[in-house]
């Protein structure tokens, strides 16, 4: 009986890709599907970054495709299809930039930044065209945590261009300031000045803008949430009540702008002692999960409090650069793809930038 389209969608229905958490039939990510005899063609669209995926996904889908149809041959084509999701109602993307991600805390002190740096690397290698945004106008940090220094160039003198380490583009009023310098600036001036660093930066054609935001909820937060366009937006915590209960606040700010959250990411949720190997959740344990649930949004990953991320960061090579095969780096990565992935499933228009599948019998 010659394989039929239902015989290689009832296949790859059953195949689940563990970033989106659905099957790739049902997510629309099928692209094409075209048999010949016993042979078959596949190709896969992912709305997310994942090269260090593509391999074994492959894998997965050829594996599967002969088990279950009996096809001799199975050619398995992944490429990334990364699009403009939607905003708040009263604003539109900004040119040259795809989707903005806010990264946010309630409270300082919980790795906001350290994250948004990993993040925005771990994008940048998983395929992405990725920058940064270092929004703390107050205590900007990313130039020290990108190794970055000096001033950036313009264009026609009122453009910036955009400071680029590790493959990443980003921008930070530190760019522009002596490190010393105070910024004893009123909410106003802060706000527009954020305004200007985003809109005057010529981002090149990104995919992803990570936009470290300053910690807190108050107005400057609040007013930056509803004048930046964000497709979504992340809440970094710690496992700790005081942090938690902050880091709600956060979450309930997104929510009143109608920005969603793409899900929560526990920082310093272990202790592992560098000499004995003791673990020891010193901040407590099981905070992130319980307010993912509370919430309804995922927890996307958990990082250990581990040494070798601060030491990392303050030398300018974060941890996804400085040691790709770590644990905290895989974590890093994990919780990109998932954040984007989830991105791509929350956009109201996913399916319909997607074709139908086609099936073509040679």
């Amino acid at each position: 009986m010659p394989l039929t389209q239902s015989d290689v969608e009832n296949a790859l229905k059953t195949l689940v890709d563990p970033d989106l958490e659905r099957d790739l039939v049902s997510t629309k990510s099928i692209k094409k599907i075209e048999i010949d005899d016993s042979r078959i063609r596949v190709k896969v669209a992912l709305g997310y970054p994942a090269a260090s995926f593509h391999a074994e996904l492959k894998n997965l889908i050829e594996q599967k495709l002969r088990a279950e149809t009996g096809a001799t041959e199975v050619t398995v084509e992944i490429v990334t299809e990364i699009v403009s999701h939607s905003v708040q109602k009263n604003l539109k993307p900004m040119p040259g930039v795809k989707n903005i991600i806010a990264v946010a805390s309630g409270k300082g002190g919980v790795g906001k930044s350290t994250t948004a740096a990993n993040l925005a690397l771990a994008l940048a290698a998983e395929g992405a065209r990725v920058g940064i945004l270092d929004a703390d106008i107050y205590g900007p940090s990313q130039p020290l945590m990108l190794g970055i220094s000096g001033r950036p160039d313009t264009e026609g003198g009122n453009r910036l261009i955009p400071m680029v380490a590790y493959g990443v583009q980003s921008m930070s009023i530190g760019y522009l300031i002596e490190e010393d310098a105070p910024m004893i600036w009123r909410g106003p001036m802060v706000t527009g000045a954020l305004q200007q660093l985003l809109k005057d930066t010529k981002w090149d054609n990104l995919d992803y803008l990570i936009i470290d935001l300053p910690p807190g909820t108050g107005d400057i937060q609040l007013t930056l949430a509803q004048q930046i366009p964000v497709s979504g937006a992340i809440i970094v915590t710690t496992p700790q009540d005081i942090a938690l209960l902050d880091a709600q606040r956060g979450l309930k700010m997104f929510e009143k702008v109608g920005v969603p959250v793409l899900g929560i990411v526990e920082n310093m949720s272990i202790h592992i002692c560098s000499n004995c190997g003791h673990a020891e959740p010193i901040f407590g344990e099981g905070g992130g999960d319980k307010m993912a649930q509370k919430y309804g949004v995922e927890l996307l990953g958990s990082l250990p409090l581990d040494i070798s991320i601060r030491k990392n960061a303050d030398g300018g090579h974060p941890t996804v650069v400085a040691e790709p095969d770590s644990k905290p780096a895989q974590i890093y990565k994990d919780v990109a793809r998932k954040m984007a992935a989830r991105l791509a499933l929350k956009a109201k228009d996913y399916s319909a930038r997607f074709p139908t599948i086609t099936i073509v019998n040679d």
